[in-house]
C-alpha cells in the first residue's frame, strides 16, 4: 500500500497554496488556445510529457537519490538547478512560495528533517519523500498526479469545464502517468531540459494580464 504520508503530500488540503497558480493556463484560456475539453487535455498533456517529464520528475529522482545517500551538498545543488529552470518571474515566485509553505509544514510534521532552506518546491517534495522512505517511482507519480489535478481544477474554473468533462480529462491524464514516470526515471543527464515557448510566453504574458484569478 502506498505510504499515507505520500497521500498527505499530494492532497489538495495540503496548505501550500498550489490552488492559487495556473502556470500559464489562465493566459492560454484568455488567448483562446485552451477553450474546450480537447484543448485542455492537449495543453496539460503536453506540459506533463514535455516539461514535467523532462525537468521536474527526473531532477526530483536525483534529489531523492542523493538525499538517501546523505549528500546535502548535492541536494542543494539540484534544488538550485530546478529553481534556475523556472523561466519567468511568476514561475520562480510560485516555486519559492510553495517551497516556503512546505518548509513550514515539514517543521511541524518532521522536525527532525533538515530542509536545507531549499527554494524549490519539487526538490523539497522529493527530499520529504526520501526522508519518509517513499520510493522514487511513487514520489514522482504522486507529484505528477497532484500537479495534473491542480491543472484540471484550474481549467474547470477557467475554460470553464463541467465536472464530468474535467474528470474525463483527469482520467486521460492518469493513463499517461506511468509512461511519464518511467520516461523520467530513464532520462540521462544530457537529456534534461525542454523547449516550451508556449508555456513561457503564457506565463510571461500573464504577469500583465488585465484580469486574473490565479497568481501565475
Amino acid at each position: 500500500m502506498p505510504d499515507p504520508r505520500l497521500w498527505q503530500l499530494i492532497s489538495p488540503a495540503l496548505p501550500v497554496g498550489g490552488y492559487s497558480y495556473s502556470q500559464g493556463l489562465e493566459y492560454a484560456v484568455h488567448a483562446g488556445w485552451v477553450h474546450d475539453e480537447a484543448t485542455t487535455l492537449a495543453w496539460i498533456g503536453a506540459l506533463a510529457e514535455d516539461v514535467m517529464t523532462a525537468v521536474d520528475l527526473p531532477l526530483m529522482a536525483r534529489v531523492h537519490a542523493v538525499a538517501r545517500a546523505g549528500d546535502e551538498v548535492a541536494v542543494v545543488a539540484l534544488a538550485a538547478r530546478l529553481a534556475a529552470l523556472r523561466e519567468t518571474a511568476e514561475l520562480r515566485r510560485e516555486d519559492a512560495d510553495m517551497a516556503s509553505a512546505l518548509r513550514r509544514l515539514l517543521a511541524a510534521l518532521a522536525p527532525e528533517l533538515d530542509t536545507l532552506a531549499l527554494a524549490s518546491y519539487s526538490a523539497l517534495f522529493a527530499l520529504a519523500c526520501a526522508h519518509w522512505n517513499i520510493t522514487p517511482r511513487e514520489a514522482l507519480a504522486g507529484y505528477l498526479w497532484a500537479w495534473a489535478e491542480n491543472q484540471v481544477q484550474g481549467a474547470t474554473r477557467l475554460v470553464p469545464l463541467g465536472q464530468t468533462a474535467a474528470q474525463r480529462v483527469l482520467f486521460a491524464l492518469g493513463a499517461r502517468l506511468e509512461t511519464c514516470v518511467a520516461s523520467a526515471l530513464a532520462r540521462d543527464d544530457d537529456d534534461l531540459g525542454y523547449t516550451a515557448p508556449g508555456l513561457v510566453f503564457a506565463s510571461a504574458a500573464h504577469e500583465t494580464q488585465y484580469t486574473r484569478l490565479f497568481r501565475s
